[in-house]
């Protein structure tokens, strides 16, 4: 019972470093929702700056995603000219399908 009463939070794990084209990724591990929400929205605000034509997510390791989760990659896609989702894990691509938002958030192939 000791484990409900702790107040532990989701653990996301974000690496960067960019694509054989350039282009910069992000990769997320783990679990991504409003406990650590910040820690995504840090790590891409310095690739924001440098105003990228095209953002890629790999989401091969992302084994949760919320609301949360879902509003920032949306607010991402806003900022920039292509947003790319790549390889998400079926739980990942379903919260995508179910939202209506597979036209935003493109997912790769």
């Amino acid at each position: 019972m000791d484990e409900l009463d702790e107040d532990v939070g989701a653990t996301v794990l974000i690496t960067t470093g960019a694509d054989e084209d350039g282009s910069p990724i992000v990769i997320l591990g783990g679990e991504l929702d409003s406990s650590n929400i910040d820690q995504l929205t840090e790590a891409v605000a310095s690739i924001l700056a440098l105003r990228p034509k095209r953002l890629i997510f790999d989401l091969s390791e992302l084994r949760f995603m919320d609301s949360a989760g879902i509003s920032v990659l949306v607010g991402i896609a806003a900022q920039i000219e292509a947003l790319q989702i790549r390889d998400p894990t079926p739980i990942v691509r379903r919260l995508i399908e179910v939202t209506g938002l597979s036209g935003v958030l493109q997912v790769a192939p």
